[in-house]
């Protein structure tokens, strides 16, 4: 049972997290190309930027598989409490508040003056997008080092 569980973790991990991480990350050079395109928005990055943000929004809502079966093997496992599962789960939480408090949002904001002709969509599209930028890349980070914890695993007696 246990090898099940990680192998759909490890599964949802990579066809979960890798598209979100994929599409945030491409997502503001689409943004600010829709929004910048002087008085006529540019409809194909518009396009491009709309899907980009369903992708992102979508995978949010299967990516609660990953933390689920995760648990789940830990706790078959017996190392739920171990620190590095711990500082994992936290880190975890952090980036899914990231995606779904700022980023979704965010990108919610630079299409919003795209679909309804003009408005500032919360901020300017140049600031907007640089803050979704850098917001991403925080994001893709907290999913490296929780990748990294999960391979590495301080304490582990595997030898890794």
């Amino acid at each position: 049972m246990t090898k099940l569980l990680l192998s759909i973790h490890v599964l949802a991990a990579i066809l979960v997290v890798g598209p979100i991480a994929v599409a945030a990350s491409l997502f503001p050079r689409y943004g600010r190309q829709a929004v910048s395109a002087g008085p006529e928005p540019d409809a194909r990055a518009g396009g491009i930027a709309a899907l980009l943000h369903r992708i992102c929004r979508g995978y949010a809502v299967v990516g609660v598989a990953v933390p689920v079966f995760g648990i789940a093997t830990a706790l078959q496992l017996g190392v739920l409490t171990d620190a590095w599962l711990l500082t994992s789960l936290a880190l975890t939480a952090l980036a899914s508040a990231l995606l779904a408090l700022a980023i979704l949002p965010g990108q919610q904001r630079l299409l919003a003056p795209a679909g309804s002709g003009g408005g500032s969509g919360g901020g300017a599209p140049e600031s907007t997008a640089a803050r979704l930028s850098m917001l991403t890349g925080i994001f893709n980070l907290l999913w490296a080092i929780v990748v990294v914890l999960m391979i590495v695993r301080p304490g582990s007696t595997t030898g890794a």
